[in-house]
């Protein structure tokens, strides 16, 4: 009974229009006041206690070093060398969009970051090359969605605060499907180019390559540094984000001088806004984790699950519908600090790997942001290409499709996910 009043009143509130960070809060404190015997010390203590984790210092250190790399000219030089090394094909300009946006999710940590990047710089040397206004939107739209999945990813890391889950584990996981997603995305966009004969660029000589290579180093050097400093154990992901937000400050002001220093205040405060906004949703949906263990909800779902005698497979349908279904209403943080609690007991006492889980949420996360009506990503890009919501959503099916293909591989395929890991001693 106390589970119907609980997400009856979420409902409620969310259907209201109030913010769901608020409705969360709301629901928590409603329930707990009047239907519990909780004294408030806990409630304020959990507050607390909940948001100290070492790992939530990764977010606003991410979200900083996806701002500098955006406002500081390392997307063009991605762009550039992107299309020197796939612009020759099919769709090249396409191409060099998805691989370009494969590089920047790999230093930038978020999704909407990735389309605003590459997007605004690329969309309009598409038009200029005479591509269609859709088969440019469709190609950003989703290719942007790599940056949760692809390390480091602000996504993965609210994951593992929701559920203990190791950070390191969950970086090195997203690397191998983060790759075979951008090479299904490429496929589709060459296969279209192809099919309806779009422009190809000219083939760049080895000369150009190598400058485009040299120009856009400084910024892929941060991937080694992210990700080759967590494997190494040099550093932690947490340190690993400090370091990223250092560096890419240090590249976008002395190394590229794209930004000046009297423009950094104004990057450090649209970072601090958007940090404080995820740490407000996180400490309310902390609040909603307690609220839910309290009441022992997720153990008798878990329980209730297991007995109607449904098995791995029936679950992981089950929990990719729910995610779907969540990925219409809600953005990605809300869904994985709301839903997380809830399904991980389950998928543990079935015997499913938590890293696996978790990027099986995260895949579902990038679908989410792709779909109307609350997909982050297609209001990102319809600013960028003055198209309607409406007919951007026509624009992404294709490559849309080849991502819930994607999402049927990685669910029921976990060596996709799991062998790096496995190979580099991070789980067992």
């Amino acid at each position: 009974m106390n589970t119907v009043i609980i997400f009856i009143l979420l409902v409620v509130l969310m259907l209201t229009g109030m913010p769901i960070s608020i409705s969360l809060g709301l629901t928590v404190l409603s329930f707990l006041f009047f239907l519990t015997e909780v004294p408030v010390e806990a409630v304020a203590l959990k507050l607390f206690t909940g948001i100290e984790k070492f790992e939530i210092m990764a977010i606003p250190f991410f979200i900083l070093a996806g701002n500098f790399l955006t406002h500081g000219g390392v997307a063009r030089r991605m762009i550039k060398f992107a299309t020197a090394m796939v612009g020759h094909w099919y769709g090249g300009l396409g191409l060099g969009g998805v691989l370009a946006c494969a590089l920047f999710a790999a230093v930038s940590g978020s999704s909407p970051a990735t389309v605003v990047a590459i997007g605004s710089i690329l969309m309009p040397a598409m038009l200029k090359a005479g591509f269609p206004n859709r088969f440019g939107a469709g190609i950003l739209t989703t290719s942007g969605a790599l940056g949760i999945l692809i390390p480091p990813s602000i996504v993965m890391v609210m994951y593992s605060v929701s559920t203990n889950t190791s950070v390191g584990a969950l970086f090195m996981a997203g690397v191998i499907p983060g790759i075979v997603l951008a090479f299904m995305l490429g496929l589709t966009t060459w296969y279209r180019a192809r099919k309806f004969d779009y422009p190809r660029q000219p083939k760049a000589s080895f000369s150009e390559r190598l400058k485009a290579f040299r120009e856009s180093a400084w910024g892929l050097f941060l991937i080694v540094v992210v990700m080759g400093g967590i494997y190494t154990g040099i550093f932690t992901p947490t340190e690993a984000a400090a370091m990223s937000a250092v560096y890419a400050f240090f590249v976008a002001v002395f190394v590229y001088k794209d930004m000046g220093m009297r423009d950094v205040p104004r990057v450090l405060l649209s970072s601090a806004n958007m940090s404080a906004m995820l740490l407000y949703i996180i400490t309310n949906a902390v609040l909603f984790s307690f609220l839910m263990t309290h009441e022992n909800i997720p153990q008798e779902m878990a329980n209730w699950m297991i007995g109607t005698g449904v098995g791995m497979i029936g679950f992981l349908l089950i929990a990719n519908f729910l995610l779907l279904m969540a990925g219409n209403f809600m953005e990605p943080s809300s869904i994985v600090l709301i839903l997380a609690p809830i399904l991980f007991p389950i998928a543990m006492k079935l015997g499913i790997d938590p890293v696996h889980f978790g990027i099986i949420m995260v895949v579902n996360m990038e679908v989410g942001m792709c779909h109307p009506p609350v997909g982050l990503n297609l209001y990102v890009a319809s600013g960028i290409t003055k198209m309607g919501i409406t007919e951007l959503t026509i624009a992404v099916w294709p490559w849309l499709l080849t991502m819930l293909v994607f999402l049927v591989v990685v669910t029921y395929w976990s060596p996709l996910s799991l062998w790096l890991p496995r190979t580099l001693g991070m789980i067992s």
